[in-house]
């Protein structure tokens, strides 16, 4: 049985809901979202509490679904952002579920809340905005991160792939070796970066009760032949591909007039915050990332397809990661703006 976990949080604090490590690699280009809302999905998944503590570690088996409350402008109404988060191995029926459930919670909110598609090492600036540190492991939440003995953890590069070709000059990383932790400062990294990476590392040793030690090394001082070393590949093992978020931008519309929900391309470059109507869902493609505008007056089945083709959308080009934003017509959204304008 696999469980979501959610805990809900006042005063603009999120709440995170997490599911279980699922045996299937997550594939991006054969994935869809068809199992959307289906009773498969319904029976597979329960709700329980994520633990505090816990907020901005994610497993890369499982998808979760995130809420920030807040409120703008001195105003006591509530306003919403409801995430779901993608990790990399996370199977199609689990991230099809928490982005159901992410709809399910946004009609609970009465329709208020801006609903964020999230991918591992390719999340929006403001999910990011809400962790003080944002880190990925290794497996799913039934490993018991705490639990675990240390012979059994996996060697991780945190937050990006496991190879040399991860590393950079301009930041810091931690490389968890299960009963060492390194923290690797590039040259470039800043005060902030490594103080910040420093007391994660405190945690870290902190929560394996002395099973494991934290190290520091430095770019310009360590050799090719340092232990750190040992743990990583030359390139990438997997051979990921490489992202390109150029080319041009697009618009297109959700519309079921015909009697059949159709998508199709209305228009490439030279978007304006005119082209989108009331009358119809529409997916702007800023190549950089994706925002579903729900019209006022679409229909339902509209409204309910605009996160499913956008997904689509992006597995059928070479950008299958963007971050995907479901915004509702007379709520301002500023990245939205700001990629009209570009």
């Amino acid at each position: 049985m696999f469980v979501l976990a959610v805990c809900f949080l006042c005063n603009s604090k999120p709440f995170i809901m997490a599911g279980l490590r699922k045996m299937k690699k997550y594939n991006w280009k054969d994935s869809n979202m068809a199992l959307f809302g289906s009773d498969l999905e319904r029976q597979k998944f329960q709700v329980t509490e994520w633990p505090k503590e816990d907020y901005g570690k994610f497993f890369n088996g499982d998808s979760y679904i995130i809420l920030n409350t807040y409120t703008e402008g001195g105003s006591a109404d509530l306003k919403y952002d409801v995430h779901f988060w993608i990790g990399s191995e996370s199977s199609q029926d689990e991230y099809g579920t928490a982005a159901y459930k992410t709809v399910e919670l946004d009609t609970f909110l009465d329709d208020k809340a801006v609903q964020h598609r999230e991918v591992q090492g390719f999340e929006s600036e403001l999910f990011r905005s809400y962790f003080k540190s944002l880190v990925t492991m290794e497996g799913g939440a039934e490993t018991g991160f705490r639990h675990v003995e240390p012979t059994k953890y996996k060697t991780r590069l945190l937050q990006v792939p496991l190879n040399k070709k991860s590393l950079n000059s301009d930041d810091v990383f931690i490389l968890d070796a299960g009963t060492t932790v390194w923290q690797f400062n590039g040259n470039n990294a800043s005060p902030f970066e490594k103080a910040r990476s420093m007391e994660f590392l405190q945690n870290i040793e902190g929560e394996r009760a002395g099973h494991a030690k934290g190290e520091v090394v430095d770019e310009h001082s360590i050799s090719e032949a340092h232990q750190f070393y040992s743990y990583l590949a030359d390139e990438d093992e997997e051979g990921a591909d490489e992202v390109d978020i150029g080319g041009e931008k697009k618009l297109f519309s959700v519309c079921d007039a015909s009697g059949k929900t159709e998508f199709k391309e209305l228009k490439t470059g030279g978007i304006t915050k005119e082209d989108l109507g009331s009358d119809d869902v529409f997916l702007f493609d800023s190549c950089e990332q994706i925002f579903v505008w729900i019209g006022k007056n679409a229909s339902p089945a509209e409204k309910r397809n605009g996160m499913t083709y956008a997904h689509n959308h992006c597995m059928k080009t070479n950008r299958p990661f963007l971050p995907i934003h479901v915004v509702k017509e007379g709520r301002n959204y500023a990245s939205l703006d700001i990629a009209l304008s570009a």
